[in-house]
């Protein structure tokens, strides 16, 4: 293309003064490898490769948005913007060609447009304020269960009715820290992104006994391509369960390492009961090591001692394991089902490069749905049931989901946009639906292609 350059592999940022280089998209697709990385910020091309490493979030998540456009995934996981612009300038090397478009392919280019005039009304209606009497509120009542459970062992002893009514009680407080520490990782509280890492670190540590590093290496992830194989750990969930287009692909390759047309019978055995007491344990454990994470490390050792030392000696030691295993299964039966019913019936596949509104918007086929919203089901899931406003922004304290919620209803039905809002055990239910769909799929492809 006449005009477009682009410089040697390393020649060094973009000399401040001097006329920017500038690219086409056929360009900047060609840096998408593994050590060679370059993305889109504004009409701005950086070249990650080398900085990477050093990014906050983990080489892996700002490697998922290599050769694309992340305009809006830069805005929505950054509180200053201004303060974060510092640390793209050294990686500044040229800007798109004039009659480049911002994005790439086939793309929605006034959704986005739009998109982005409804993000600014957001913040014009202050909807990125939290509320510190809504969080500390939620920091009190968690708090207060796990005091309570203490004094039902303490006053009516360790026996059954006791203990179990304090498990579920330490149940829902996990599955409230799990929320509240979710909240913290999006910097939705603090002002400042520091309060927000220290009180995360607290939460996830002292609260709940993991680490905040792996929880947001994860997380971030999952934000940032929801429901693509092999960018989402969420949904990278082969070969134990099949999910969406990995249903063909094994059925396809006649890769049967389970009987996956049961999947939905033994999701039941393996899925709610184990992720966190099994799969999380260990993943974490095995983050904060590779990854000497040794600050997580002690603040997760703060809360087995905690925990350990108040009910030993109503328990003693086998006591207290089956004690914290059956907190920890009921905390998972919650993690499961709550955290997956917006998304595990919805599309998922491989990499299509979607602009940033079309992966939160369900009308675009893709990654997630809203379920029906009441003083229950917001608090018991954390508001997490508003997950389409959650996906298209990040940062919003939750409490104003559904202030901002009318306003992406009026976006999706301008762009002819299905907004999909399921009753809660609807949600529920499509999980097992949709695990006995993919298997149905797997089997049908493994006998007939």
């Amino acid at each position: 293309m006449g005009g477009v350059g682009e410089p040697g592999p390393r020649e060094g940022p973009a000399q401040p003064g001097a006329p920017l280089p500038t690219f086409c998209w056929e360009q900047i697709r060609a840096h998408d490898q593994p050590g060679d990385k370059w993305l889109v910020i504004e009409r701005r091309v950086y070249d990650i490769s080398r900085w990477a490493q050093r990014h906050p979030g983990g080489s892996r998540l700002i490697g998922h948005h290599g050769a694309e456009d992340a305009t809006d995934a830069f805005r929505a996981f950054h509180q200053d913007l201004n303060f974060v612009r510092k640390f793209l300038q050294p990686l500044l090397i040229g800007e798109l060609a004039p009659e480049e478009p911002s994005q790439d392919g086939p793309l929605n280019a006034q959704l986005v447009e739009d998109f982005r005039a409804l993000h600014q009304a957001a913040e014009d209606m202050k909807l990125f304020d939290a509320s510190p009497t809504f969080f500390a509120f939620l920091l009190g009542h968690i708090l207060a269960m796990e005091v309570l459970a203490w004094l039902l062992i303490y006053l009516l002893g360790p026996g059954w009715v006791p203990s179990a009514l304090a498990a579920f009680i330490l149940a829902i407080s996990q599955a409230q820290s799990w929320c509240l520490q979710h909240d913290l990782g999006h910097a939705s509280i603090f002002k400042k992104s520091w309060w927000n890492h220290v009180a995360q670190k607290f939460v996830m540590g002292q609260l709940k006994g993991f680490s905040a590093h792996w929880w947001n290496f994860r997380h971030f992830q999952h934000h940032a391509k929801p429901n693509i194989f092999h960018k989402d750990p969420d949904v990278t969930v082969a070969p134990v369960f099949l999910l969406g287009e990995s249903s063909v692909e094994y059925g396809k390759k006649k890769r049967r390492y389970l009987p996956y047309n049961q999947q939905h019978l033994y999701f039941f055995l393996i899925g709610p009961p184990l992720l966190t007491l099994v799969n999380f344990e260990v993943e974490n454990l095995a983050y904060m090591l590779v990854c000497m994470q040794w600050a997580d490390l002690l603040w997760a050792a703060s809360f087995y001692a905690r925990f350990f030392l108040s009910y030993l000696p109503f328990y003693g030691v086998p006591g207290v394991l089956l004690f914290f295993v059956a907190v920890r299964v009921l905390e998972s039966h919650w993690f499961v089902w709550i955290t997956q019913m917006n998304h595990i019936p919805k599309e998922i596949g491989h990499e299509k490069h979607r602009d940033w509104a079309l992966t939160g918007l369900p009308g675009g086929g893709w990654s997630t749905c809203n379920v029906e919203p009441s003083l229950f089901t917001n608090w018991f899931s954390g508001h997490l049931n508003f997950q389409i406003e959650h996906h298209l922004f990040p940062r919003m304290p939750r409490h104003n989901y559904s202030r901002v919620a009318p306003l992406v209803k009026s976006l999706c039905a301008k762009h002819g946009l299905s907004y999909e809002v399921k009753p809660f055990l609807t949600a529920l239910v499509d999980i097992v639906r949709s695990l006995k769909k993919s298997g149905d799929i797997w089997l049908d492809a493994y006998l007939h292609q």
